[in-house]
């Protein structure tokens, strides 16, 4: 092995010690408790109203992804159609 992966190789392992450590250290960090989040409660209403406004976000989208596709296939059709004509004139001569 060339000496500069021996190098990084013992770095790696001189590491080792300094993240078991940093483990114990750094707050927060315990894989057996579970996250609580703080969240405030939704009423009925305001789960309807986010709902309701969701599906008008996604309508208008979806409008607007159903337009482009029209736009591009308009724009496709005429540049197909537009190099077919030179290809026809190409051929007549």
């Amino acid at each position: 092995m060339p000496s500069n992966s021996m190098n990084v190789i013992n770095y790696n392992r001189s590491q080792l010690p300094q993240r078991d450590r940093f483990k114990t250290v750094l707050g927060g960090y315990n894989s057996r408790s579970k996250t609580e989040y703080n969240l405030p409660k939704a009423t009925t209403k305001q789960l309807k109203e986010i709902g309701k406004r969701l599906r008008e976000e996604r309508k208008v989208r979806m409008l607007k992804v159903i337009v482009l596709t029209c736009i591009l296939i308009i724009v496709f059709c005429c540049v197909l159609a537009y190099s077919t004509d030179g290809i026809v004139e190409l051929l007549t001569y």
